[in-house]
């Protein structure tokens, strides 16, 4: 909610403080109550047709409640019997204006809509009213619901209010309610009046009454002001009165500072429906949402895929050459998703580039259970942040945050797609695969070795082996190497393990980072663009209300 700012610094000009309000409802957008909306336009719109107009005339007007004597006194103010007076109540039918000066008047009182128009004759006691608009306006209690229609049409016009009360209907509830309260930042346009006070004959009943009618005032919040008592039958106070009014037009400020009442007013009721502060994300809220995108996305098949292939891929390069062959007959488990290697080949083309453009991954789609979980968690995501917010900006978080289903599984599928799932070849394996070699190689020569002996003992052609201490060479190469080859391929098979967790977790942190691009784009961003909208729409709003 937008609150009264006090501050040192000088009042915004009148139009930037216009322009602040027309940003803060075009960012605002349909997030703002509609009608709140509206009459805020109006009054932007009021004030710019206002502010054309300006000149030098000042737009006084008296209104008060039926019974009054407003006609009375603006007759006497005027010091002819313009408005008509009557017992017969309602009186005033249509608004009066009385002209003060010879500057031009005519396009102002054709946009007040005043048609009954009364040129002041120069005298030397009105010549400080020189530029004085003075209208009498219809009773805004009237029973004729024109005449009410008329007087707070023009009081929506006029520069300065005049509120005319009488000893009998002072503290009357529509008076104070619907015009006094709404006008706590017009104090410096707006007089008080306490018309015939020569009914007020008892000692001390005209203070008393004065000084219940200031404090009644002040309690509406519209200022604290000294009430003038007037009576228009006897000339009481009118002296006073036309000194004050007289005060206001020769300053001539009196249509910027009404104009500038209004706009406050209206960026204040139409930032009822903004927070005073734009909230963050959860980082909760989020770590739950990615964590669904996920498994939404398959990433834990991916994952135990990479591992798998890891292992895979290291006994077909280190493992024991005997059995080394049957790593063929295995199904890679990267390429039964349609994923796989990533290095770029001689056109600098790398498969995820090609799968990214052909179409989606085998991937598996998701569970109902896991598509109810991503839209659970993008709703809650939504609705931590917007919990401080008013309901149409809460409602617009939400709203935001759940994409079309369709589109965030086929980016969710796209981000694991181009995402590269191996790593550079680990030093190991070459190493690795080199031993088993020559392992296997001395393994080979043994055995020839010792068929070799045995053919040349049964040709009776006998040949000494060597030995190294008790076993002969060719033994010793026979079974060094099979055992060799052995033992260093169960031990490859350990560190295999311990590298497909490795590279799990690097492959996990690429994923991440696919997802979390996803989550940002498809969830995040619209929702902080609407944050965004609701922190704008705010400065804006406080600005102009400021």
């Amino acid at each position: 909610m937008i609150g009264r700012r006090k501050s040192s610094q000088a009042p915004l000009p009148l139009t930037e403080r216009a322009e602040a309000l027309r940003a803060g409802l075009d960012v605002g957008g349909e997030q703002l109550d509609p009608q709140e909306a509206g009459r805020a336009r109006a009054v932007v719109a009021r004030a710019e047709e206002r502010w054309a107009l300006k000149g030098g005339r000042t737009v006084v007007a008296l209104a008060g409640a039926t019974g009054s004597g407003k006609s009375s006194l603006f007759n006497a103010l005027v010091g002819e019997d313009v408005s008509i007076i009557s017992p017969r109540r309602p009186t005033t039918a249509e608004a009066a204006a009385a002209v003060w000066g010879e500057e031009e008047s005519g396009e102002l009182l054709d946009w007040l809509g005043i048609h009954n128009r009364h040129h002041v004759t120069p005298t030397p006691d009105n010549i400080p009213l020189e530029g004085l608009v003075l209208v009498d306006l219809p009773d805004f209690d009237s029973r004729e619901l024109r005449h009410r229609v008329e007087a707070d049409r023009i009081l929506e016009r006029a520069d300065v209010f005049v509120w005319v009360a009488d000893p009998q209907k002072y503290a009357d509830a529509r008076m104070h309610d619907d015009y006094l309260r709404p006008l706590r930042h017009h104090e410096t346009v707006m007089l008080v009046v306490l018309n015939q006070a020569d009914r007020l004959r008892g000692e001390g009943d005209l203070d008393r009454v004065r000084d219940d009618l200031r404090r009644l005032v002040r309690s509406d919040g519209a200022g604290d002001h000294e009430v003038i008592a007037t009576s228009a039958r006897m000339g009481t106070g009118l002296d006073e009165l036309r000194g004050r009014i007289g005060s206001v037009v020769r300053a001539r400020t009196a249509a910027e500072a009404r104009l500038a009442g209004d706009v406050r007013t209206a960026a204040e009721h139409v930032g009822e429906g903004v927070a005073p502060a734009t909230p963050t994300f959860s980082e909760e809220a989020d770590g739950r949402l990615h964590q669904a995108l996920k498994v939404a996305s398959g990433v834990p098949v991916v994952l135990d895929a990479v591992e798998r292939d890891y292992v895979r891929q290291s006994h077909a390069r280190a493992g024991w050459p005997v059995t080394r062959w049957l790593s063929g007959l295995r199904p890679d488990p990267l390429r039964r998703l349609r994923l796989g290697d990533d290095s770029a080949g001689p056109a600098g083309i790398a498969p995820s580039d090609v799968r990214a453009v052909l179409g989606r991954s085998s991937l598996p789609s998701p569970t109902p259970a896991a598509r109810a979980n991503v839209q659970l968690a993008t709703r809650q995501v939504a609705e931590q942040a917007g919990a401080p917010l008013p309901p149409r900006w809460a409602d617009a978080l939400v709203e935001a945050a759940i994409p079309h289903e369709d589109t965030l599984s086929d980016a969710l599928d796209q981000a694991v797609v181009g995402t590269p799932l191996r790593t550079r070849t680990p030093v190991w394996w070459p190493v690795v695969g080199v031993l088993q070699l020559l392992l296997v190689a001395a393994a080979v020569v043994g055995l020839l070795w010792l068929v070799l002996l045995a053919v040349l003992g049964w040709a009776q052609m006998p040949v000494d082996a060597p030995f190294w201490g008790p076993v002969p060479v060719p033994l010793a190469l026979l079974v060094g190497g099979l055992l060799g080859g052995l033992l260093l391929a169960v031990l490859s098979a350990a560190v295999a393990r311990v590298g497909a967790r490795r590279r799990r977790r690097v492959i996990e942190e690429r994923l991440d980072e696919a997802i979390d691009e996803v989550s940002y784009q498809h969830v995040r961003r619209p929702i902080l663009a609407v944050l965004d909208r609701h922190e704008k729409a705010r400065q804006h709003l406080e600005r102009a209300a400021s």
